[in-house]
């Protein structure tokens, strides 16, 4: 799930950082807002196994989006700590500088590193961002890079992917999860495979 942040620092679940009619979340307070927050997804935890794969939506090029690094990595510690979730929880970015923060405050919590663009070594993606998990996008997994990834210590872990023609070479690929758009269909198509 991605988290985006309120003018009154509270985190909350969007995709994007701006709302349907435009607003920008950052400069909205809870109130002013329909959108559920991390507290409330985060209390669903308690008897259950779920893990959380929770994307910090930070963009460098636009600072107004969300607060500075340092701060959004400590109030997404501070939820997570409030929830004793720990070691079920991997927190993701694109943005590197949320994952090297975070690693500083909290070196227990997985990290993983998203990836788009450019075909690129994923043991160095995972170096820049001091991460023990790879996420690139699923088009640019290859069965090699995932071999090296495993060989330094690293998971893999593709999105979305969300066809079992996109499933397929990610399964031959040996990557160590996916993430896609419909689960219950991925766990039917790995169930077949006897993968699950």
């Amino acid at each position: 799930m991605d988290v985006a942040v309120t003018e009154d620092n509270v985190l909350v679940i969007s995709h994007d950082p701006h709302l349907q009619d435009g607003a920008l979340i950052r400069s909205l307070p809870l109130a002013a807002l329909d959108l559920p927050t991390l507290d409330a997804v985060l209390d669903l935890a308690p008897g259950t196994p779920i893990q959380f794969n929770i994307e910090i939506k930070s963009f460098p090029d636009h600072p107004e989006y969300a607060p500075p690094p340092a701060v959004f990595s400590q109030l997404l510690l501070d939820a997570i700590r409030r929830h004793r979730l720990e070691s079920r929880v991997i927190v993701q970015s694109f943005d590197f500088r949320i994952l090297i923060e975070m690693r500083k405050l909290a070196p227990e919590i997985r990290l993983a590193a998203l990836w788009e663009g450019r075909p690129r070594s994923f043991v160095e993606i995972a170096r820049e961002a001091e991460a023990e998990i790879v996420a690139p996008e699923y088009h640019l997994v290859t069965e090699s890079e995932v071999l090296a990834a495993h060989a330094a210590g690293l998971q893999v872990i593709p999105w979305t992917a969300n066809h079992p023609s996109d499933w397929d070479p990610l399964i031959a690929a040996s990557v160590d999860a996916i993430i896609t758009d419909d689960p219950a269909a991925l766990l039917q198509y790995l169930h077949r495979l006897g993968l699950h």
